[in-house]
């Protein structure tokens, strides 16, 4: 477990102010159909592509790919009923450059999602989780 906790605090009108471990602060928005700052769920998913975008891209730099720009686009599906869990999320990886080897990329986008990335494994026993690529010629 962590030493240092992550602290949701509510900060009034349906707001949550979250600090992190680092010291970063985040306002969460609650109220359904405001949309003044991101919702939980938001970050959620936002934090599990930021996850498998890390190792994508970190190893397609250690692959020395000539990748110009990456972006990773999410999709997702959630139950109807409560609790509105998330049953498929689908991550399309993008990558922009001159000469990129689709095979590195596929590997990549496996390694992360088999063995590097917590939240995609995190999230496994209980959404399916589709991982596909697109590479855009420079």
């Amino acid at each position: 477990m962590s030493d240092t906790p992550i602290i949701v605090q509510y900060s009034g009108d349906e707001f949550l102010e979250v600090t992190t471990p680092s010291g970063h602060t985040v306002k969460v928005d609650v109220k359904s159909g405001r949309r003044a700052a991101p919702g939980p769920l938001e970050l959620f998913i936002s934090g599990l592509a930021s996850c498998t975008a890390a190792d994508v891209i970190s190893i397609l730099h250690k692959k020395r790919e000539p990748v110009t720009a990456y972006r990773v686009e999410v999709r997702t599906e959630r139950r109807e009923e409560h609790p509105r869990a998330f049953v498929r999320i689908e991550l399309k990886h993008v990558v922009t450059g001159r000469g990129v080897a689709p095979e590195s990329v596929q590997r990549a986008i496996d390694l992360s999602s088999d063995k590097y990335c917590s939240a995609v494994a995190t999230v496994r026993p209980t959404a399916v989780v589709v991982s596909s690529f697109e590479i855009v010629a420079e």
